[in-house]
């Protein structure tokens, strides 16, 4: 992704000459003459580099760096001046300035300054990423060798190569905000933000103003602007888990990003450019949801360029064994204990459960078994379930239950374990507060 460029003078000539010198070395380049030109192309454009004259029209320089460094605190600002002297060079560092040079600008070595400012952004945000992978070893949604896991593999390399909007379903726990995550480390945006929002149990104001930020003064209570995270994934990927629990009207506003990548702050009349990926998942049938009307399906098409469709765990028994070993593995080495083994009945039990939260209530249950054992071999007896219904040792699973009566027997038995309590029951099935209200409500849970 090329670096974008604001140049800020009222010299025309020399707008120009820059624009062409830097456009020509493949950077994007945007032209304001005044400061509030400036703030304008600031929130428009999002630029990694501003290269800022001292003396403008209507304001000093040293006047709107604090306000420009608050639109986007990562944006490298180089100050452009015929007056240099070491006073004012100090008065623009402590601004917030991360350079100073003086005119007549030397081309070559303008270039060479725009190039180590960019290449510092990109290093920050390349170390940040790497930070990020280091502390989560065990985000992987590709463990495992059966047929249905390795098609989304195949089909997830594929579709990380582009830059169309994804579609992810597949029922909850079952992995997909770490698929997201890794489309995301896969695709030519790995080194730019990822971001992420959980469509699930928030009102329409509040889904709008975390997505699209708003102005200081838009409601009652906005003292001061506010970045939405579409704004903040700027040259990244956004991800809206469960999006088919989003409200009509802002499904609106958001197609609007999608077919004219833009959007607008509450309370703002610009629109503001946007480049961003977006990656979309659900536990719904969003085509069902669209034919009835209750999802629009102008944003349900656009948003399902490309699907990929995480399978449940009980169908993929095969690959049980190979992510329970994963999990020992990788929650070892966070607990700070011996590695154990799993004995031949644990897998069995394992592979009997009919898991209603999928990974993410097998990695529950693995971390329970190490945190209440000391042995170096795990039994069925270490091995809590969370469902009532965990088959014991030698009985079949009830095949007559459907996968939605497993769900809410199971849903059920916690709530009265927890006595009711939305926390702890959230906490033990492994989602959020928001979710297992949707689901109380869905099944009629009392």
């Amino acid at each position: 992704m090329s670096a974008t460029v604001l140049i800020v003078d009222d010299e025309e000539t020399i707008r120009t000459a820059l624009a062409k010198y830097l456009g020509a070395a493949g950077y994007g380049v945007v032209q304001a003459s005044t400061g509030r030109e400036a703030r304008e192309a600031m929130r428009a454009s999002s630029p990694d580099v501003i290269i800022l004259d001292y003396r403008l029209p209507d304001c000093k320089s040293l006047e709107i760096i604090p306000e420009l460094k608050y639109i986007d605190a990562e944006c490298a600002i180089i100050m452009l001046t015929a007056h240099g002297s070491i006073d004012l060079a100090v008065e623009a560092i402590k601004a917030g300035a991360e350079q100073f040079i003086t005119k007549p600008v030397e081309l070559a070595a303008l270039r060479l300054l725009v190039d180590r400012v960019t290449g510092n952004r990109r290093t920050r945000k390349r170390d940040a990423v790497e930070r990020a992978k280091h502390r989560s070893p065990d985000r992987s949604p590709f463990v495992g060798q059966t047929r249905a896991i390795r098609q989304v593999y195949d089909d997830a390399r594929r579709v990380a190569a582009s830059d169309s909007p994804v579609l992810l379903q597949g029922e909850t726990g079952s992995g997909k905000g770490v698929l997201a995550r890794w489309v995301h480390d896969a695709s030519p945006r790995a080194d730019e933000p990822f971001v992420d929002l959980n469509c699930a149990g928030l009102s329409r104001e509040l889904l709008e103003s975390e997505l699209f930020g708003y102005e200081r003064g838009a409601f009652t209570g906005a003292v001061t602007a506010k970045q939405g995270l579409l704004e903040v994934g700027q040259h990244g990927t956004v991800f809206l888990d469960e999006v088919g629990d989003m409200d009509l009207l802002v499904q609106a506003k958001l197609l609007k990003v999608v077919e004219e990548k833009t959007f607008r702050r509450l309370g703002d009349v610009r629109d503001r450019k946007l480049d961003v990926r977006l990656i979309c998942a659900t536990h719904r049938d969003l085509g069902a949801q669209a034919r009835e009307g209750r999802f629009r399906s102008d944003l349900y098409f656009r948003i399902s360029t490309f699907r990929l469709e995480l399978p449940p765990l009980r169908e993929r028994t095969d690959d049980i064994e190979a992510l329970a070993e994963h999990f020992i593995d990788v929650l070892s080495r966070d607990l700070g204990k011996p590695k154990p083994s799993l004995s031949p009945a644990s897998v069995e039990a394992l592979r009997r459960y009919a898991w209603p939260g999928n990974i993410r209530e097998l990695r529950n249950v693995v971390e329970r078994a190490l945190l209440l054992g000391d042995n170096t071999v795990i039994e069925p007896a270490n091995l809590r379930f969370e469902s009532q219904h965990a088959p014991p040792t030698g009985t079949l699973i009830d095949t007559s239950l459907t996968i939605a009566d497993l769900e809410k027997k199971h849903i059920l038995s916690v709530l009265e374990e927890e006595e009711g309590r939305v926390d702890s029951s959230a906490q033990r099935l492994g989602i959020s507060r928001s979710s297992l209200y949707q689901k109380i409500k869905i099944y009629g849970l009392r």
